[in-house]
């Protein structure tokens, strides 16, 4: 039942922040459509691999599998960012409260305590990324109504720097915790193998990317606020 609710949601989450994040860019709609049909197809390889076990620890290619579905996103969107302005405007046009509200589908970490309840996490892993994630989201929504009001550049600064650290670190510990992982330092239980299978991998390789790089356009719009911050009102400066 787990496993069907869990699905459920992520699905849910994926969708519309899609959606969400292609219908906010200022960008054209054959733009819009390609963006979207690419998130869908990268979504669809991750589950396809993971439902031909190609991210478990236990197996050789594992690691380096799901590391490259994490890694990859990241790597290519920082590179068209840095190459390409109109990536980087699009990137940047998307209003920032808008940017922190979609952290709330996080809550949906406490999937991670349901799991360590059942067995099927174990060690460090679910309760760092559980709570993190429990907390990123619930505090999302009334950052962002800062930030919608001009008001809390440090606090929307502390909460981005928390909601990224959380990622990396559940990252951190599902690496170090995966039973057959080269990596494995943690050995404890189940350590993080429900993750590396469906649909519960959807959340590293689809989710977690997805996250970290609308963490990082967070970061430079507020050093860009920081830039412009000397001639402009502080309650102005937040809305860019």
């Amino acid at each position: 039942m787990l496993d069907f609710i869990g699905t459920i949601v992520l699905v849910a989450a994926i969708i519309f922040s899609i959606n969400a994040l292609t219908g906010a860019m200022p960008i054209g709609t054959s733009q819009r459509i390609a963006l979207s049909i690419g998130a869908g197809l990268w979504t669809g390889l991750a589950a396809a691999l993971a439902g031909a076990n190609l991210f478990l620890g236990t197996n050789p290619v594992g690691p380096p599998t799901i590391g490259t579905m994490i890694v990859l996103p990241l790597v290519a969107t920082a590179v068209a960012a840095s190459i390409s302005p109109s990536v980087r405007a699009a990137l940047l046009g998307m209003p920032m409260p808008f940017l922190i509200g979609l952290n709330v589908w996080r809550v949906a970490g406490g999937f991670f305590l349901l799991l360590a309840a059942e067995g099927r996490l174990a060690g460090p892993f679910p309760t760092s990324a559980g709570w993190g994630d429990i907390i990123t989201g619930v505090l999302a929504l009334p950052v962002a109504w800062l930030a919608l009001r001009g008001q809390g550049r440090a606090l929307v600064w502390t909460w981005n720097a928390f909601g990224m650290l959380d990622l990396v670190a559940a990252l951190a510990f599902g690496i170090i915790s995966a039973n057959g992982s080269p990596l494995q330092i943690i050995h404890v239980g189940q350590g993080s193998e429900a993750v590396q299978l469906l649909p519960w991998s959807l959340i590293p390789t689809v989710l977690v990317p997805m996250y970290l790089i609308v963490h990082g356009i967070i970061f430079a719009k507020l050093a860009k606020v920081g830039q412009r911050a000397p001639g402009l009102k502080p309650g102005v400066a937040l809305h860019i």
